[in-house]
């Protein structure tokens, strides 16, 4: 069982293993920036984190999770992303609205629903914006991927994974085709961080840089 934290908790454990998956460390200005909260009000939640044992502290090198708090974490993220995926194929829910849904629901769902839902959905491996979903046994496997930024002209990718926490950056990927699964080609990059174009099943899409910079791709070898 779980130990009983606060959903805040919880919070910190999960934006720390996040942080350190996406950028190697975890220090308190990019916490403070994401939990939208003061720096002050985060050493003190890794304080007590660290009291708890859930948590491992350096100056100057951030933040590390404990293999119990990184269990918690892990947990966590299972649940968000099971939930999406319930809400977007079962319900019907539009994928830039699960995000916020699944919010809420993560802290509460029990190890008895979590493992029904995995059974109605028939396991999935991925949530509806192409996030790995952690197995049972709170492994979270990796996959070679860059962000569509990197890629070149005349490359050929795939999308993979797109974040899930904007609405806006949802609905404008929705609206250009770029879900998870879409393959492409980049037909053309302006110089000095300018917009892409894509090839999409016979279609040229013009990406700007920001949504290049957050979107996660797999190259695919030139056919």
């Amino acid at each position: 069982m779980r130990m009983q934290l606060s959903s805040v908790m919880e919070d910190y454990l999960k934006t720390i293993f996040s942080l350190l998956r996406e950028k190697g460390r975890a220090n308190t200005n990019d916490l403070a920036k994401i939990m939208k909260v003061s720096p002050p009000t985060v050493t003190q939640m890794v304080k007590r984190l660290v009291e708890l044992q859930l948590v491992e502290h350096e100056p100057y090198k951030g933040a590390a999770l404990t293999p119990a708090g990184e269990k918690i974490a892990l947990e966590l993220i299972r649940h968000h992303r099971l939930i999406e995926q319930y809400l977007h194929e079962s319900l019907g829910l539009p994928w830039d609205q699960v995000h916020e849904e699944a919010e809420k629901w993560e802290h509460v769902i029990s190890e008895e629903v979590e493992k029904r839902m995995a059974e109605f959905l028939k396991h999935p491996t991925r949530d509806p914006h192409g996030s790995p979903i952690p197995t049972p046994e709170l492994v979270l496997k990796d996959e070679e991927l860059v962000f569509l930024s990197e890629m070149q002209e005349g490359e050929q990718g795939m999308v993979s994974e797109v974040p899930d926490e904007d609405p806006k950056l949802l609905q404008y990927l929705d609206e250009l085709g770029l879900v998870p699964d879409t393959v492409f080609k980049v037909e053309n990059k302006e110089p000095f961080g300018g917009s892409m174009v894509l090839k999409v099943k016979g279609r040229f899409l013009r990406v700007g840089t920001d949504a290049a910079s957050l979107i996660k791709v797999k190259h695919l070898e030139k056919q």
